[in-house]
């Protein structure tokens, strides 16, 4: 298979979606790669790596898309790559559908084959190329929320671990699944005092088993959240529907509730924000202030550290990537549920459930597409 690598364009997305050794696996496999020129380099990555692992360097976008028959990249496609996309073209990335009915009516039109990152998902409901990147933003979202709470930053000028004789900040963490549980681990290392709210009892049950003493677990509802935030210094979003749009857990009426320079950090922005008041930042004006609470609200956390997300992101996707690429999208999707429920877009029509629900547009049964796609084989 022909695989193409573009570099990103999203704001401030430093990112790449393979690494020289994820080139080197494909090309040991007998697949051609094609990279464009400083694909890597926001990641550390120099073209003479991935021109030693066995790409090939394209100097364009254009280039790169023109002659791709699968594109593996890290966020998905955003206006001006639109055109670029072809027929029956494979795209391997994040697409996070449910937040953006532009990039989903885009991704129709052109007819591609969309195979999401974020809800190719697991017998157990685990979701195994989120996972790494879940880790990296969870853990983001208490180092970003430390700095905004500084007063410069317009935050409450808490430190949050405090100092012998001055109390902790309070983190609340809403969500307990792999970001609210890294951001409750790094919170409660740096001294704060967390609670940690999910709907689920099981859930809670473990995680109050695995966190430290200064972890509190507590059931999730609307009265509870009302209740917390008004005590929380920093309060981190981290609710995750595959697939689907996030619900509004914290309204624009509860921030009237909050302390003047209290933090909100919504990692669930790219999935349309578990906060009524999110709306998309970036990493160059990553916050802005309603009703005097500082918003971080970047899309793509994981991209301010690209070296670590980039090697974690390539060590989980690689091994999809092969079976992609080996097997042709077609064959993977049948003999693997896991990569079929990856797709979302398909030869312009919705397969996936939370994408035609977010749109209210109608849903195509994906296995009668697969059954249609080996006939005509």
């Amino acid at each position: 298979m022909v695989i193409g690598v573009p570099k990103e364009i999203k704001n401030n997305e430093n990112r790449v979606a393979l690494t020289p050794a994820g080139v080197a696996e494909l090309r040991k496999h007998g697949h051609t790669v094609y990279v464009q020129v400083n694909a890597g380099q926001g990641s550390g990555f120099e073209d003479e790596e991935y021109i030693e692992a066995g790409a090939t360097m394209l100097p364009t976008i254009e280039e790169v898309y023109g002659i791709a028959e699968m594109i593996i990249k890290v966020k998905e496609p955003i206006a001006q790559e639109y055109d670029l996309i072809k027929e029956d073209q494979l795209l391997f990335t994040y697409f996070h559908f449910a937040s953006s009915e532009e990039l989903t009516q885009a991704m129709i039109e052109r007819k591609a084959i969309c195979l999401a990152y974020e809800t190719v998902e697991k017998a157990d409901r685990s979701l195994p190329l989120l996972v790494p990147m879940s880790e990296v933003a969870g853990r983001m979202a208490i180092q970003e929320g430390a700095k905004y709470l500084e007063k410069p930053l317009k935050g409450r000028g808490i430190l949050l671990g405090g100092v012998p004789g001055v109390k902790p900040a309070n983190v609340l963490v809403l969500g307990g699944g792999i970001v609210g549980t890294q951001a409750a681990k790094m919170a409660a290392g740096l001294g704060a005092h967390v609670t940690i709210m999910d709907i689920s009892l099981p859930r809670l049950r473990y995680l109050s088993d695995i966190m430290p003493p200064n972890v509190t677990t507590m059931m999730s509802n609307d009265y509870s959240i009302r209740e917390q935030v008004k005590q929380a210094d920093l309060i981190v979003g981290a609710v995750l529907i595959p697939g689907a749009k996030a619900p509004h857990l914290i309204t624009r009426e509860m921030l009237k509730l909050m302390r003047r320079g209290t933090v909100l950090v919504d990692v669930a922005v790219d999935q349309g924000g578990c906060i009524e008041t999110c709306v998309p930042t970036t990493h160059e004006n990553p916050t802005y202030i309603i009703d005097d609470v500082v918003h971080y609200c970047v899309a793509n956390m994981p991209g301010a550290v690209p070296y670590t997300s980039t090697l974690a992101l390539t060590n989980a996707t690689l091994p999809y990537a092969l079976q992609l690429a080996n097997k042709g999208w077609v064959k993977a999707c049948n003999s693997n549920e896991e990569l079929r429920k990856g797709l979302n877009v398909v030869n312009g029509k919705i397969v996936y459930q939370g994408v035609a629900e977010a749109f209210n547009l109608p849903l195509t049964d994906i296995k009668e597409i697969l059954r249609e796609e080996e006939i005509t084989a």
